[in-house]
């Protein structure tokens, strides 16, 4: 089949509705039917302020679909993926007991107990099989919770879908599991050409046997359909022939299965009333309700997912992926669906989409887009700011709108670029994540004034980094006037901020006069060039600058006297920060070996298994090395004069494919000319196990 014309929008809406499903059932995940219907009633809408949750937090159903479907771009864009390669994404974005999985134990956890297995160097897809783990732990949920890329990159090719989903399925499960995630992966990229729900199930039954258990599930849940007019009474046979008592494990495929294939069956075309009936039912009500938001937003578009109450607008697009990647860790669900239909492109063998608004971060170029902008509350701001997307002349815009815009008030509209503070009230694993936008960039935004508007307004672009007691406090630029019918584009070097992340970016609209009524609309907002920063332990006694490291070690203090002391028990671990973003960049620091057989610099970071370093070895060697998964390749050494607890300056400078350093006055420089050379990353600090410390950390441009 071939591509539909309206492929990118129907994406977004997958993508959107997988995260409306998540975040709406994570408050309540586990419950039984019996305690949402007494505690909570019918789910029709969220209920995260209930309970007292902040809305979108990390969660391993958003996490894993959104990082292992990366394996196709780290290992080549193949319908020929393999499990094993996508076992080697696991180990390069997986942080032990910190990202993506739930981590409940080897034999409770099958995420957990094969990403075990791989790191023992058990390949994938041994490390998921029966044969390895038992039919038990191999049979849990986890393969159908992580399918919904595979489909979106093939759509109306369901064999496809599903053949993927089965590799990326057996890196930690099998058996029935993954029969489940085949089937529901073949249904979702058939739903790029058919909203017809009986269709869709019989695709994706034609790719399992007809004989296994998750077949006889949808053939006698088909039947209760029809025998009952009560999604309710289609649930009690459920619980009664499938419940949870009849499995073992603690959250098996199975039943949870069984009710996605009733939700879908009783409310086809209808987003709110599938969502109550998925998460009403209860169980694993985040992984089911996000694999049918991703359905239903794929079968019916973004209309679909508008026919019934406000999804969208408390979502304002936001989604956070965990993982070693830190750069890609504070992400929006615009930025994914380009990312996917990309790979959907050229795994098709066609040209990839352009990056809009010549690369722009923040475009809003998607109907209803609004990447993580909303009004900023509590900031002296005027109550009548509201944020919505407009189509313009040029495609299309964020329009930040206000009404009575006297003096001393101010219209204000943020869009994160790294943690909130709100995510320390999360219950599950902290988020892995490095700041977007960082001192000595420059932040560029294209600003309009409708002719209509009453009343001039000055703009200026803003930002909120932390402080030492872990509170975001604003920064503004100079501010531009921007009278009705005008345009301007806002440009601001970002300022240093004493080692401390930068929280947030936006905009600040004020009354130039007594009174404005209008709009500023957003074309784009940028964020360009290389950091001129010095990273180090700021003032006071917050944590958050801390946090903006992702920590890849077995401990990363804060109460040494150096800033940066970390700790490795087995094997090499880093810390790292910045972003993909980065390209050619010269980064400098001065360290202490405490203990360990090699210790440095890293350059170039993707991950926990693909950087470069400069490192000193124990054995009395100054090394430039690459890492890529198990492979280390010794790039350029010289000997050195090797002894703990001894000051050792590295200063180091990746451009183009040279990496050169100067260590302790020793020079020494490489080139990677090969094919897998990486060509952008941010830095860390490695240490093989033992433990180093360095007090500051330079970045600047080259």
């Amino acid at each position: 089949m071939t591509i539909p014309n309206d492929y990118l929008e129907r994406v977004y809406a997958g993508v959107l509705g997988k995260l409306i499903g998540v975040y709406l059932g994570r408050p309540f995940e586990g419950w039984t039917h019996e305690r949402i219907i007494r505690e909570l009633g019918p789910i029709d809408y969220y209920v995260h302020d209930r309970l007292g949750d902040p809305l979108v937090v990390t969660d391993d159903d958003v996490s894993g679909t959104f990082t292992f479907i990366r394996a196709l771009e780290d290992y080549g864009i193949s319908e020929d993926l393999s499990a094993a390669d996508i076992g080697r994404a696991w180990l390069n974005y997986i942080i032990e007991e910190r990202a993506i999985l739930w981590w409940g134990g080897n034999g409770n956890s099958t995420e957990h107990t094969a990403w075990l297995n791989l790191k023992k160097g058990i390949p994938a897809p041994q490390s998921g099989s029966i044969a390895q783990n038992g039919k038990a732990v191999a049979e849990q949920i986890g393969a159908q919770i992580f399918i919904d890329g595979w489909a979106m990159v093939a759509p109306g090719r369901p064999e496809l879908a599903a053949r993927l989903a089965e590799q990326a399925g057996k890196v930690s499960h099998d058996g029935e599991s993954v029969y489940a995630a085949k089937l529901w992966a073949a249904m979702e990229s058939e739903a790029f050409h058919s909203k017809d729900i009986n269709h869709l199930i019989d695709t994706g039954l034609s790719q399992i046997p007809g004989d296994c258990l998750i077949a006889q599930v949808i053939a006698d849940v088909r039947a209760w359909h029809r025998m009952h007019a009560n999604w309710r009474d289609a649930r009690a046979r459920i619980a009664e022939t499938y419940g949870y008592d009849k499995f073992p494990g603690n959250c098996h495929v199975v039943p949870n299965h069984a009710i996605m294939i009733m939700t879908m069956l009783y409310a086809p075309d209808d987003f709110q009333k599938a969502q109550l009936i998925v998460n009403t039912c209860g169980w694993d009500t985040d992984c089911n309700a996000g694999n049918v938001g991703c359905l239903m937003g794929l079968m019916h578009g973004l209309e679909g997912l508008e026919a019934g109450p406000d999804w969208r607008g408390p979502l304002a697009d936001r989604m956070l992926i965990s993982t070693a990647d830190g750069g890609n860790s504070v992400n929006d669900a615009v930025r994914m669906a380009y990312y996917i239909t990309s790979l959907g492109y050229a795994l098709a063998g066609k040209t990839p989409l352009s990056p809009p608004k010549n690369g722009a971060r923040f475009h809003f170029s998607l109907p209803g887009s609004a990447q993580g902008f909303r009004p900023l509350v509590g900031f002296d701001a005027n109550a009548g700011t509201d944020i919505t997307n407009v189509a313009t002349e040029d495609g299309r815009a964020l329009a930040v709108r206000y009404a009575a815009l006297a003096p001393g008030q101010k219209a204000t509209a943020t869009t994160p670029v790294f943690s909130s503070p709100e995510l320390l009230k999360m219950r599950t694993y902290d988020l892995m994540a490095t700041p977007l936008a960082y001192p000595g960039q420059t932040v560029r935004a294209r600003v309009m004034a409708p002719s209509e508007n009453a009343g001039t307004v000055t703009v200026a672009l803003m930002m909120r980094h932390y402080d030492g007691n872990d509170r975001l406090v604003a920064v503004e630029a100079p501010s531009h006037v921007l009278a009705a019918g005008k345009e301007t584009i806002l440009e601001w070097r970002l300022p240093a901020t004493d080692g401390q992340p930068i929280g947030e970016l936006g905009l600040v609209v004020r009354a130039d006069g007594r009174r404005a009524d209008g709009t500023v609309l957003v074309d784009y907002l940028r964020i360009d060039g290389t950091p001129d920063m010095l990273l180090q332990r700021p003032a006071g006694d917050g944590d958050f600058w801390r946090k903006a490291w992702v920590n890849g070690v077995s401990f990363f203090s804060r109460n040494f006297p150096a800033s940066f002391r970390i700790s490795q028990s087995e094997g090499e671990g880093l810390i790292a920060h910045g972003t993909r973003d980065w390209s050619d960049y010269t980064a400098e620091t001065e360290i202490l070996i405490h203990l360990g057989n090699h210790a440095g610099l890293a350059l170039r970071v993707q991950g926990l298994r693909r950087y470069y370093a400069v490192r000193v070895t124990r054995a009395g060697k100054i090394e430039i090395v690459k890492i890529r998964d198990e492979t280390v390749t010794v790039l350029a050494e010289q000997d050195y004069d090797f002894a703990f607890e001894r000051p050792i300056a590295i200063a180091a400078k990746v451009e183009g494919r040279t990496i050169s350093a100067v260590v302790d006055g020793i020079a020494i420089k490489a080139s990677d000319d090969s094919a897998e050379a990486f060509a952008d990353g941010g830095i860390g600090l490695v240490i093989h196990e033992g433990a180093v410390s360095a007090d500051k950390v330079s970045v600047r441009p080259v």
